[in-house]
């Protein structure tokens, strides 16, 4: 639903949480009409949230808050980047691609991108151990996947010849400070030219001619979920963890008592990360024996630990995604 001008998109069933549509890169425009729209609006809304942006990590507004992490790139100048930010691991790989003829620069949103997206996206059903939610996905539904907040969006592809074996999608905020990587994902048949360390660079190099301050890809760290491969990648990269206010307003009695006993969060938030890392692992090895082990679709799994293997993020059509 729109609510002052904003696409709001509403989760759970037994407790009804309200959030802008990418929440990292959307702000409300007036936080005290959109909470007194949200109340007349005639649906049940138990809790609205919102977060501050880079790099406004002092809480601001009087609601209920808890903290939430974006891994965010400060952003001086690409040879700043290259020297300082980031590691020697990091700046093999980006060279990596270079060497075996992959070449990378922003692309037009049109058919061509959406047919590479689609080619991308159905290359394996399993991606990083877990079943890739957006295998399948046709042009029309490419179309949608990625054409979303088009008047600040622009797109990063990295190319073999004509096919385009990875892309990135870049949301800016309103106040043009900081670009998201709403979306990045890249063949794991072209893995060995690192194409997702090349899109950074060139991600990079795109937010220095835009005067764009700091670069996002997303959480640094999901729930309790710390040592992992994606968290890896970005601090390679010389991605930081920004810890920033996250606000969950009660606009129900219900919400009131949910924020109370922290039911606005995923049960699996709680747990430890002894219990839940040999359940992603056994999660892994059934679908590596459902799809077939040793085949492409397992491909993700032999790839966790290497520099470019990064899964896609794409909170706005998934909530916050894949966290588990």
């Amino acid at each position: 639903m729109q609510i002052c001008g904003k696409d709001i998109m509403l989760d759970g069933s037994w407790i009804r949480i309200a959030r802008l549509d990418g929440d990292k890169y959307t702000f409300p425009d007036n936080i005290e009409e959109t909470l007194a729209q949200l109340r007349k609006c005639g649906r049940r809304i138990d809790l609205f949230t919102f977060m501050q942006h880079p790099p406004d990590i002092t809480p601001r507004f009087p609601y209920p808050m808890e903290w939430d992490n974006l891994a965010v790139l400060p952003v001086v100048s690409f040879d700043h980047w290259w020297n300082h930010q980031l590691k020697s691991i990091g700046r093999n790989r980006a060279r990596q691609g270079e060497k075996k003829g992959l070449t990378v620069g922003e692309i037009p949103f049109d058919d061509r991108l959406l047919k590479g997206i689609v080619e991308i996206h159905n290359e394996t059903p399993l991606r990083q151990g877990r079943r890739f939610p957006h295998y399948g996905m046709d042009l029309e539904g490419a179309r949608r996947y990625a054409g979303t907040f088009l008047d600040r969006t622009f797109f990063i592809g990295a190319f073999v010849g004509e096919a385009l074996v990875g892309y990135l999608k870049l949301t800016v905020n309103e106040t043009q400070t900081h670009a998201c990587a709403v979306s990045i994902l890249s063949r794991i048949s072209h893995r060995d030219k690192a194409p997702t360390n090349a899109l950074i660079a060139q991600a990079v190099r795109s937010c220095v001619a835009r005067g764009i301050r700091y670069l996002v890809y997303e959480n640094f760290h999901y729930g309790r979920k710390v040592n992992d491969g994606l968290s890896h990648f970005k601090q390679m990269n010389g991605f930081q963890r920004m810890d920033l206010p996250r606000y969950y307003v009660p606009l129900s009695a219900v919400g009131a008592v949910a924020w109370r006993l922290g039911l606005h969060r995923r049960l699996i938030e709680y747990a430890p990360e002894f219990l839940t890392g040999p359940l992603r692992q056994l999660r892994t090895r059934w679908l590596e024996w459902r799809y077939g082990w040793g085949s492409d679709a397992c491909a993700g799994r032999v790839e966790r630990g290497k520099a470019d293997t990064a899964p896609a993020r794409v909170p706005h059509l998934a909530g916050d995604g894949a966290k588990d």
